[in-house]
């Protein structure tokens, strides 16, 4: 795939300044102009809007033949485009999100520390404690994975997505919601139908359900209102996942072992349906996560504008 990770997204939000401090709490590192993961550099900038809404989404390819391509297969939908010098800059239709595709190196992560764990018959971690439980640093995400947003005509900007910049489908809940991918990852973008585009969740990558766990727990110490849901794991795309909101109402969520896809065809994409389908194990999703409470504002917001 010549499309390999996503490089950076631009949110709009009232208070820039409120939400940048939970960002900085939720583990990313503040830079010049945004906020950094821990390998795969800046990928978060906040500005300043009216309401909440994703702005920008960056994705990463390989040379400069993949911007072509692109090019030529937006051209086919009759989607315009432009490429300037490493970078070529377009907006789906149906949400006016801006995507920049530039040409970036691959993601190189180094691998944490294997943990032992103990299992009826077989004792991996003897005579020590889980070294989860002593761990000290704050967490730290390691990459930005995926983002989930609406879309009115979530058709259209699924083939915007795939037919246009060339992202997989991984799994599918026809004219419901796409799980596509530009990576290994079993996702780096859902779309969903939506009375009005709006971002739902940004996904954030740490290293196990340890940190998951812990991550989550210090976000919520003295902060009961940031808990949106979890612990538990998803079914779709395998992942552990802990879901928080930030002060402007989009949820993120710190997740490990998100299912991987290395040989197109090993893998067998599946129709899904149903709310059981979000979830293997744990909670169940609240009624404001899967139609947030800001919901009507949005759409209020979106026909004042248009």
């Amino acid at each position: 795939m010549s499309l390999h990770r996503l490089t950076k997204i631009a949110i709009g939000v009232p208070d820039v300044d409120a939400t940048a401090k939970y960002y900085t709490e939720f583990g990313l590192t503040p830079t010049a102009s945004g906020f950094a993961t821990a390998d795969g550099g800046e990928q978060l900038e906040l500005r300043r809007s009216k309401q909440r809404r994703l702005l920008t989404l960056g994705i990463g390819a390989d040379d400069p033949d993949d911007l072509g391509r692109i090019t030529a297969s937006l051209a086919r939908l009759d989607v315009e485009s432009r490429i300037e010098g490493a970078a070529l800059y377009t907006k789906d239709p149906s949400t006016g999100l801006d995507v920049v595709v530039s040409v970036a190196p691959r993601l190189k992560q180094e691998p944490p520390e294997p943990v032992a764990y103990n299992g009826p018959g077989s004792i991996q971690r003897a005579n020590t404690r889980a070294p989860g439980i002593d761990r000290e640093p704050a967490v730290r995400p390691r990459k930005l994975g995926h983002v989930v947003f609406g879309s009115t005509d979530q058709a259209a900007t699924q083939r915007f997505f795939t037919e246009g910049l060339g992202f997989k489908v991984s799994d599918e809940a026809p004219g419901l919601a796409a799980f596509m991918r530009c990576s290994t990852d079993h996702h780096n973008v859902l779309v969903q139908q939506a009375p009005v585009s709006f971002l739902h969740h940004t996904s954030w990558e740490v290293d196990d359900v340890d940190e998951v766990g812990r991550g989550a727990t210090a976000m919520l110490e003295g902060h009961p209102e940031r808990h949106t849901w979890g612990l538990g794991r998803h079914y779709i795309g395998s992942n552990f996942f802990w879901y928080l909101r930030d002060p402007a109402g989009n949820f993120s969520e710190y997740y490990s072992d998100i299912d991987c896809i290395l040989e197109d065809q090993l893998w067998e994409p599946r129709v899904v349906a149903g709310e059981k389908s979000l979830y293997a194990w744990g909670p169940p999703p609240p009624p404001s996560f899967l139609a947030p409470e800001d919901l009507a504002d949005l759409m209020t917001d979106a026909h004042d504008g248009a």
